[in-house]
């Protein structure tokens, strides 16, 4: 299982921006392949993409410096190791870097690499990647979280939050998630269309209607759960991603809503999102507080008592050392897991286990630049993290993770697992059918 040739080119995501893919071949023929995507509402901790920044090239966006980096000086150095020993394969890239955020080489080219070796490992022995990445023992199948409006830096802000999500709560099996997705989905743009207010897609596939305020999306997608003939709070819940470091300004320490001319201080916002959570079926808000407002995330978690889930995404950027302070701090109890904020796919399995450890729950994310690639799927299913966040209900790249879904199940047989909503019981109390925290 040694290495005998790794090469990179440039390929493009599904906004067209250009990306990585990584082809890592061993010394008996077989290949494995990593794809890596991108994201635009970024963290600031975030491991480094790196992009060659020359405006006549791509406006600045191509990735030709980390492709150079994979075929030359990481092809050189891991030619010939064994790629059956995936956290040596990582920790070297890591060590061969030599920075704390991956910026040298570039967190887009270790990342390729990364997967592409688990790719070939996992075909020359023969297994699916979840089977390999979770040493036969991963067998639970998600709870899709799943976009119905995309906001914020998904859609040119025509809304200031980011993402409006459905989770099928009730369902008894991931088809029957698909069922209920896909009659809300509908119903939303039945909706959309009779009003007018239909205009196409943001970058995650959910609709990017006109609104006079945040809370219209809500109001939407409580009439569009009804019409699908659902009770909001009980077949059908809401997830929010409030993205809220995108809304804070350090200035003046204030969050805004641009679409509403309004204004509010950490206690304000924190207590605007706890009213809609009284108001609304939501089980789970996304970063509600900037990545830096540690004061904030500690009241908006005592305000709820974190009787919803509370997930980090911006504040946590799948680095280890952030989650274990969010852990001792206590302000979230779930973790957004997106393997090219990190950069190596041992780091992120590494992550999720701390999670896990904790008590809390992991939800593992595309981002809003995806390829066709469904390894974040196996990832899921392998660690049985429980939650699978890939965007809407329309786009192949979108489709593709929740089909993959599909397929592993047939997979497993009779060994695969699914409790949807159960998922959430050991870690907080919500009282399904009923709104409030």
């Amino acid at each position: 299982m040694k290495i005998r040739n790794i090469n990179a080119i440039q390929i493009y995501d599904s906004r067209g921006n250009p990306t990585i893919e990584v082809e890592l071949e061993l010394e008996n023929g077989v290949k494995g392949y990593g794809l890596v995507p991108s994201g635009t509402s970024t963290g600031q901790y975030e491991a480094l993409e790196l992009r060659d920044g020359d405006p006549q090239k791509f406006r600045g966006m191509s990735v030709f410096k980390a492709i150079n980096n994979v075929n030359t000086e990481i092809a050189a150095y891991l030619k010939g190791k064994e790629v059956e020993d995936q956290e040596s394969v990582d920790k070297g890239l890591i060590a061969l870097d030599g920075t704390a955020n991956k910026s040298r080489l570039g967190a887009n080219a270790i990342l390729g690499v990364s997967l592409a070796a688990a790719d070939a490992a996992a075909r020359y022995e023969g297994k699916q990647l979840y089977e390999y990445l979770g040493k036969s023992e991963g067998n639970l199948l998600p709870l899709p979280e799943i976009q119905i409006i995309g906001g914020g830096a998904h859609a040119n802000w025509r809304i200031d939050v980011q993402d409006f999500l459905l989770i099928a709560t009730g369902a008894r099996t991931y088809e029957e998630v698909m069922e209920i997705t896909f009659n809300v989905h509908r119903a939303a743009a039945d909706i959309l269309k009779r009003d007018n207010n239909y205009f196409g897609v943001a970058d995650e596939g959910g609709f990017w209607p006109n609104f006079e305020k945040n809370k219209d999306a809500l109001d939407l997608i409580m009439v569009a759960i009804k019409l699908a003939g659902y009770t909001p709070g009980k077949e059908v819940s809401i997830s929010l991603d409030i993205a809220a470091s995108d809304l804070y300004s350090e200035e003046d320490n204030l969050y805004r809503f641009n679409l509403e001319n309004r204004a509010f201080t950490s206690e304000e916002f924190a207590i605007l999102m706890t009213n809609w959570c009284h108001q609304y079926p939501i089980i789970s808000i996304e970063d509600p507080m900037a990545d830096n407002d540690w004061k904030g995330w500690e009241l908006f978690a005592n305000l709820t008592n974190k009787n919803l889930q509370i997930v980090g995404d911006d504040l946590f950027t799948t680095n280890i050392e952030r989650i274990k302070k969010g852990i001792e701090k206590g302000v979230a109890n779930s973790v957004l897991i997106k393997p090219n904020q990190i950069g190596t796919l041992t780091e992120t399995i590494h992550a999720i286990s701390v999670t896990h450890e904790a008590g809390w729950l992991p939800v593992i994310s595309a981002r809003s630049g995806e390829t066709e690639d469904a390894i974040i799927t196996h990832l899921a299913v392998a660690t049985n993290a429980g939650q699978l966040k890939v965007g809407s209900f329309v786009r192949s790249e979108r489709m593709a993770k929740w089909n993959e879904v599909l397929r592993i199940q047939r997979s497993l047989k009779e060994k695969a697992r699914f409790i949807g909503s159960g998922i959430y019981k050991p870690v907080f109390d919500w009282h399904f059918g009923s709104y409030g925290i």
